[in-house]
């Protein structure tokens, strides 16, 4: 059964309800399965087993914020090697997240649509129910599977410490 909260996360003034637990530092990441473009199915955690990984959690690529957001880490992939992989995971179709990338020449970040299950959104505790997207957030799994940085995000409009994420990634790295 899903978490259900309605207590604690506002869009403007309003309380909005969140589907699914919080997940925490030194838990076991939640495996997921999520749409890449051409509606092919991946489990990142699987695909990049053994590498760090970076998973950005995103209302809408199409909005200002996540755009930004998605291009700086965009270009921090491009310092961080092959070692270190990082997803851009919302409710966009795969086909505008291609559009998207495209236009915005993204190429070492991936994004996955979880569009049809939300099964990242609900197994993160990142879904708000009455617009079926997620809040910002930004998680770190290391080679071993295991959440070594979490961080949701108090306001959709707000952006990570860019910095911050990719000193953790390094130091995760070894």
């Amino acid at each position: 059964m899903t978490t259900v909260r309605n207590d604690f996360f506002k869009l403007g003034e309003k309380f909005v309800t969140i589907l699914g637990d919080d997940v925490k530092v030194g838990d076991v990441a939640p495996e997921f399965t999520a749409m890449l473009p051409g509606w092919k199915p991946i489990n990142p955690l699987q695909e990049s087993k053994g590498k760090v990984i970076i998973l950005c959690a995103v209302p809408s690529i199409d909005t200002e914020t996540c755009d930004i957001e998605t291009r700086r880490f965009n270009e921090e992939a491009s310092k961080l090697g092959q070692d270190i992989v990082i997803y851009t995971v919302s409710t966009d179709f795969p086909f505008a997240q291609k559009r998207w990338c495209g236009a915005a020449g993204v190429e070492r970040v991936r994004l996955v649509s979880d569009v049809l299950e939300t099964e990242f959104g609900l197994k993160y505790g990142l879904l708000i129910k009455e617009r079926r997207f997620f809040r910002r957030a930004v998680f770190i799994v290391d080679r071993e599977g295991k959440l070594t940085y979490v961080n949701y995000l108090p306001i959709l409009g707000q952006e990570p410490s860019y910095d911050e994420v990719v000193a953790e990634a390094k130091k995760v790295l070894g």
